[in-house]
């Protein structure tokens, strides 16, 4: 049976405005948008009490695993961490096994998505040298977008061949996302440190090795291929304050070419290497302070157009690896949205400019249908915080496969109280409903 739910006293956190008012949400949707509304027989009352209610989260670059990691997760685990997150729907990398790099694979993702994922959700299509003909049968309003890991990456999805890449951005037919580090660079960065520390290089080398000319170097690639042939870019986890200054700031309707950033470059610096060493090891790397307080600059002035995870969950056992060894990503999309919102208690950050980088931006720019908003119509995904309600994080609260998060023992000062997907509530006073799966997501992709 369809639940109905009438929402009173919130505190609406919409489109750069703030109002206190009710929500109204029956079969799946947001049904009507007001104050001193008058609940229906058939309606549930959820006693806001002014506490803040905001669009879901879609994060545009998650890593579920699925198929072929499963130790590391799932589409049931991590999802079910992403709405304890306030995390809706997610947009998933290509790089599990096998990758989806041909159309089939793509959609035998969807197919495993349809009977596990709590969330709404999409998958990119990998980029590889040679499976150009798959990307010109790409579908935009099916699918979030193409990937191409212009940087070292698993399996053979690495797209080195300049030929190819030029081919790639040429013939493209929806938007084309990038991982960019240049592979030579970090190869040799590797080479020269290994020779100088041996076995006790450690994490604290990590944004050496892996750094921020290489970062540099691959981004204005991208953007010379992108405006070469007027491709829609956007320019996946920038983490170093030159890169942040490549792009333009502005509107998100107007540009052709966007970046995101994650919010473990905005919480974390290289001087949390001596203390969580390779629990936060990632690519690219975490870098230095100035470079986290650029990127929150970059996106209060919107430099930055998105704010996203990166989630990528890798089991203890792995992580407590030797450096060399170690795999690089983070757990994130638990406390994804808290961790965002520190920022604001901090006043570095407009609780508004977070809901535009985390939800309506995204859905602006791969097209979203009828989500990332409040709006009359369209489909209730909305997470409701409490920003006066402290939340410790704790190993044992992890709903990641993994079990462990580079947050704990870290103390936000909001915490998530329920999150709704398509008008059903999958997360409420610290308890999940996984009786229902998310939907696919719909585009409708901009030219």
């Amino acid at each position: 049976m369809t639940r109905h739910w009438l929402i009173k006293n919130a505190r609406l956190i919409n489109e750069g405005q703030s109002q206190d008012g009710d929500l109204r949400i029956r079969h799946g949707r947001i049904d009507q948008i007001g104050s001193g509304l008058t609940a229906a027989s058939d309606e549930t009352i959820i006693e806001a009490r002014q506490r803040w209610l905001l669009p879901g989260m879609i994060d545009d670059q998650v890593h579920c695993r699925e198929p072929g990691l499963t130790h590391k997760g799932d589409l049931q685990t991590e999802s079910a961490a992403a709405v304890a997150g306030g995390v809706t729907s997610f947009m998933e990398m290509p790089n599990t096994r096998p990758p989806a790099v041909d159309i089939a694979t793509l959609e035998a993702k969807f197919d495993l998505a349809s009977r596990s994922a709590l969330t709404n959700h999409s998958f990119y299509l990998g980029a590889t040298n040679d499976n150009l003909e798959q990307i010109k049968q790409f579908d935009p309003r099916r699918a979030c977008g193409i990937k191409i890991f212009m940087g070292a990456s698993t399996g053979n999805l690495l797209v080195d061949n300049p030929d190819t890449l030029d081919a790639i951005f040429r013939e493209a037919p929806g938007i084309v996302v990038t991982h960019c580090e240049d592979t030579p660079m970090i190869t040799a960065n590797q080479r020269d440190f290994e020779q100088r520390f041996g076995d006790t290089l450690s994490a604290e080398q990590h944004p050496l090795i892996r750094s921020r000319e290489a970062c540099m170097k691959s981004t204005q690639l991208a953007l010379a291929l992108a405006r070469r042939h007027r491709t829609r870019l956007h320019v996946l986890h920038i983490s170093s304050a030159e890169e942040a200054q490549l792009f333009e700031p502005g509107p998100i309707k107007s540009k052709r070419i966007t970046a995101e950033t994650c919010v473990h470059y905005l919480h974390f610096d290289a001087a949390d290497y001596p203390r969580l060493g390779n629990f936060i090891k990632c690519n690219p790397a975490i870098k230095d302070a100035r470079d986290r307080l650029a990127l929150i600059a970059a996106l209060a002035e919107g430099r930055i157009d998105v704010l996203a995870t990166d989630h990528a969950p890798h089991t203890l056992a792995e992580k407590q690896q030797p450096y060399s060894s170690a795999p690089a990503g983070l757990p994130l999309v638990q406390f994804a949205l808290q961790c965002a919102l520190e920022r604001v208690f901090a006043g570095q950050l407009t609780v508004h400019c977070v809901v535009e980088r985390f939800a309506h931006a995204p859905a602006r720019l791969f097209g979203v249908v009828q989500r990332g908003f409040l709006r009359e119509g369209y489909w209730a995904d909305l997470v409701l915080v409490d920003p006066h309600a402290p939340q410790t994080v704790s190993r044992a609260d992890v709903f990641s496969r993994c079990g462990w998060s580079p947050f704990e023992g870290e103390t936000f000062r909001s915490r998530i109280d329920a999150t709704f997907v398509n008008g059903r509530r999958v997360w409420c006073d610290q308890k999940l409903d996984a009786s229902t799966p998310g939907m696919r997501l719909e585009f409708a992709p901009r030219r």
